[in-house]
């Protein structure tokens, strides 16, 4: 009997599989990536599960590691600078039923997932009183600092936040100059309250561009469980065409630099975000329900929780105006805390802010997350395309 031919053997591909804060997603090494940057997307979509062309409505993921909902679909490309306790990072936000691929916007709860990535790889050294790496980010172009606890040159499990059941490491994040994270501007429209449609909002943009209406103003109280805000389509329906305004109102521009327009904005899995507001009701300084701004999220993306915070030190805002307690700034730099309620509990934030000349200038934003590994290996790569498999063979 004449010797069978042996199968070809599967390419597979090295992962990290992380949580930071609130969501998961998968951190890879940027020297293992092939160089060109469709071969790239095609390998991010292999991985995640996602169609491989076009759109497939109720997708569920199940032939890779992405998990349906935004918040379970990102993945982080890192890699380091020779010589220094830096990183930079480039986050690919993918969508379970779509083969687009968006690289607009950074995540501040996958952020936090980084810097264990970066102490197993040896990129981060325990010192006197924790550990701590510089993150440039590249679809923001902004600079976040990490912080791991130590004890002993060892790693401290001992945060819990919202969200998240269990203690885990801690990572406390400070993001370095969040103002114009995507349009250079606090206020990208110009104004502190903009007219959208006969609705009153704030857009602004720290950290991530996003668009604040009283919840009220919608017909809700802002205390409805995520779900249940989900599943009123009149209600999405008219959060979604009030997020297309306020994005073209913002002047909000794709990677190539053009304007985005109502159609791109309106099937956007990024920016801008959107959010609703009340007063808060549980001791903290505002409540709030966020969006991804297609779905509600189960508790507050961190990015998302700097910018409503920065929102709230702004005379005259949406969010300012229903501070129970406003603080009162100063021309000299100050730490002012804010407590935001969400469906998960609260989020705590520390604003860097001051006047000058009356116009409020923000320096920086900080808040703690926990973290984990939760896998790492190599996956296989069933369907990979003749010139992936090649790609990959050239690394």
């Amino acid at each position: 009997m004449p010797d069978l031919p042996k199968p070809a053997a599967i390419p597979e591909f090295p992962v990290c599989h992380a949580r930071g804060g609130t969501s998961t997603g998968l951190i890879l090494a940027r020297e293992a990536l092939p160089r060109d940057e469709a071969l790239v997307e095609e390998l991010l979509r292999h991985l995640m599960g996602v169609p491989l062309q076009g759109e497939w409505p109720g997708n569920t993921q199940i032939t890779g590691l992405g998990r349906g909902g935004p918040t379970s679909n990102k993945v982080f490309i890192v890699e380091r600078r020779p010589g220094e306790m830096r990183m930079i990072s480039t986050l690919a936000q993918l969508a379970a039923g779509k083969s687009a691929i968006d690289w607009s916007v950074n995540c501040g709860n996958m952020s936090a997932a980084l810097p264990l990535y970066a102490l197993q790889r040896g990129w981060l050294e325990p010192g006197e009183g924790g550990g701590q790496i510089e993150i440039y980010n590249s679809n923001t172009q902004t600079t976040m600092y990490a912080r791991l606890g130590f004890a002993n040159g060892r790693l401290l499990s001992d945060t819990r936040i919202p969200g998240v059941n269990g203690v885990f490491p801690g990572v406390d994040l400070f993001l370095d100059k969040p103002v114009g994270a995507k349009t250079g501007a606090l206020f990208p429209s110009g104004k502190r309250v903009d007219l959208l449609d006969g609705i009153v909002a704030t857009c602004i943009d720290v950290a991530v561009p996003m668009v604040i209406l009283r919840a009220a103003d919608l017909g809700k109280t802002g205390e409805e469980p995520p779900a249940q805000l989900d599943a009123d389509p009149q209600f999405k329906a008219r959060l979604l065409e009030l997020m297309v305004l306020g994005g073209l109102r913002m002047g909000l521009r794709k990677r190539d630099g053009s304007l985005m327009s109502a159609d791109e904005l309106r099937r956007s899995e990024t920016i801008p975000k959107i959010c609703i507001v009340s007063p808060a009701r549980e001791g903290g300084d505002i409540a709030t329900r966020y969006f991804t701004p297609q779905n509600a999220h189960p508790s507050l993306a961190v990015s998302g929780g700097c910018c409503l915070a920065a929102a709230c030190l702004a005379e005259g805002t949406v969010a300012h105006a229903l501070l129970a307690r406003a603080p009162v700034l100063g021309e000299e730099p100050g730490e002012y805390p804010l407590a935001i309620e969400n469906p998960a509990g609260v989020l705590e934030t520390l604003i860097n802010a001051r006047l000058a000349g009356g116009e409020l200038l923000i320096d920086g934003a900080a808040y703690r997350r926990s973290a984990q590994i939760l896998l790492q290996g190599s996956t296989p790569l069933y369907n990979a395309s003749p010139a992936l498999i090649a790609a990959l063979g050239s690394v």
